[in-house]
């Protein structure tokens, strides 16, 4: 007999997802609506067909930071991902105690943002079948003079379709409240809905294919110009954001069945897969709309809905209205995932005291992080209100700034200062994905127009985070404000 006063043991989190969830998972987060109405984005920045080039190298780059997450996943399978990686790379009682906090908090903006940008391409789509909800009925410009950061400008949109894009993210929510081992089967069902809407546009493209149109290069394409360069940082800010995702699995790590095996090959496996499907629907398109009917899409930030025309010019209504569905059922996928991987990073910070308790609550039914799940979503519900295209650009430079580099970089110091560690997989020619990756990221980050406007909602946001860490570490006597004792990883490192 089991003493009733006997306190018990809070809840672990089930090992309940496989290989074939959790490639799935990432895939559909890879895809969800960012191929399907990013392709305007990235043939204006390149301002021709050669824009394909922006898929080729964001494919390259994904690959690259991909071996990053793969050798820390297996080595440090956890839920929380990136922050269970900066806290012990860095020193969990030291500098790393500060990067992972600033990694959380950069979090609750960026990961708000990525699951807003799949409810709004949901309801980009959504327009095509109700013109009416593209109709703006309120915007207004937020404006913030900062010393030395300069002016700081937000433009929030209200219409139809933000309203739409609100109660994807609210059904999302209501679907993943819920045990894990029943999201299983819901991740594979919309899964194939999404692979399904890519082999029929595929299929389509390449029976209607035109060479000439697809390959009708402007004069001066590949002119290696500073506007060609300029012109590529754009692109492969929007196909990196595209290509985003294949990371997801990290942030299940507590609730992957044999995480040292399985979180490297259903990252890799997504990244390979969803480039080559990437490459042959984007060339399916150019070959059947030509590149030139796209350029005022993409500089008015409205009627995206490119593969809805490129239905309807194969086949008719008919088609454009049916892939128009599937294309929101694959946005609704993206938001669906996005918001499971990122609800259990707050939970992580939460339980290791570097975060709002109330986040490490786990659900005492179904056993999943309730908390963080509804947070997450109550803050994308706000930032639905901005345009896709801005919130594609925040998203990006925040995370590479705040947590792509520095975990990049990491993973070598990882290497010099814990050499002992048990590392399931190992990077392939190490570290010269590492140092690509630290390339590319810098160069989508310096060789674009107008880049200053989202690296000063970075600094804004470091900033903030770097005094509220302070505040608190102060109060609490924590590292830098009184010497910690040293961890026992580091006791045995030394």
């Amino acid at each position: 007999m089991h003493n009733s006063a006997q306190t018990e043991s809070p809840p672990k989190l089930i090992r309940g997802v496989g290989l074939g969830s959790a490639t799935a998972l990432n895939m559909i987060d890879m895809i969800g609506v960012g191929p399907f109405i990013t392709i305007p984005l990235v043939v204006s920045a390149m301002g021709g067909p050669q824009a394909m080039l922006g898929w080729v190298l964001g494919a390259v780059l994904a690959i690259c930071d991909g071996l990053v997450w793969a050798e820390l996943g297996a080595a440090m399978p956890g839920s929380g991902g990136s922050y269970f990686y900066l806290r012990e790379i860095y020193g969990p009682r030291r500098l790393g105690k500060l990067i992972s906090f600033l990694f959380i908090w950069q979090l609750s903006f960026s990961a708000p943002l990525s699951i807003a940008s799949g409810a709004i391409g949901f309801a980009g789509y959504a327009s095509y079948l109700l013109p009416g909800l593209e109709q703006q009925y309120a915007a207004r410009n937020w404006s913030l003079h900062l010393p030395l950061l300069g002016l700081l400008q937000v433009r929030w949109i209200a219409s139809g379709a933000t309203f739409i894009a609100i109660g994807v993210v609210l059904v999302a929510v209501f679907l993943l409240y819920r045990r894990i081992t029943q999201i299983g089967w819901i991740s594979k069902f919309l899964w194939a809905g999404v692979l399904g809407t890519i082999g029929w546009i595929i299929f389509a493209g390449l029976t209607h294919f035109d060479a000439h149109r697809a390959l009708s290069f402007p004069p001066g394409a590949f002119s290696l110009s500073k506007n060609f360069f300029l012109g590529m940082g754009a692109a492969l800010l929007v196909s990196t954001y595209d290509y985003w995702g294949y990371y997801n699995v990290c942030f299940l790590g507590d609730e992957i069945k044999d995480p040292g095996r399985n979180i490297p090959r259903a990252l890799l496996l997504s990244i390979v897969l969803v480039g080559g499907l990437y490459l042959l629907m984007n060339t399916s398109i150019l070959g059947v709309v030509d590149w030139r009917e796209m350029l005022p899409a993409a500089q008015s930030n409205n009627k995206l809905y490119i593969v809805s025309i490129f239905m309807q010019r194969i086949y008719g209504n008919w088609a454009a209205n049916l892939v128009t569905g599937l294309v929101m059922w694959t946005a609704f996928a993206s938001v669906f995932s996005l918001m499971l991987g990122y609800s259990r990073v707050p939970y992580a910070a939460a339980l290791d005291g570097n975060y709002f308790k109330v986040f490490a609550s786990v659900h005492p039914v179904y056993r999943f992080p309730h908390v963080s799940l509804l947070a997450l979503g109550g803050a994308a519900l706000l930032f639905c209100f901005f345009s896709l295209a801005d919130v594609i650009s925040a998203l990006v430079v925040i995370r590479i700034l705040l947590q792509f580099i520095v975990q990049a970089a990491g993973l070598i110091v990882l290497r010099i200062r814990r050499p002992e560690i048990p590392r399931p997989f190992h990077m392939w020619l190490y570290p010269i994905p590492a140092i690509l990756a630290i390339v590319g990221f810098t160069y989508i980050l310096l060789w674009r127009h107008n880049f200053q406007k989202e690296i000063r909602y970075a600094a804004v946001i470091l900033l903030a985070g770097l005094i509220l860490y302070a505040l608190r570490a102060w109060r609490n006597h924590e590292w830098p404000f009184s010497e910690p004792l040293p961890a026992p990883a580091e006791i045995r490192a030394s």
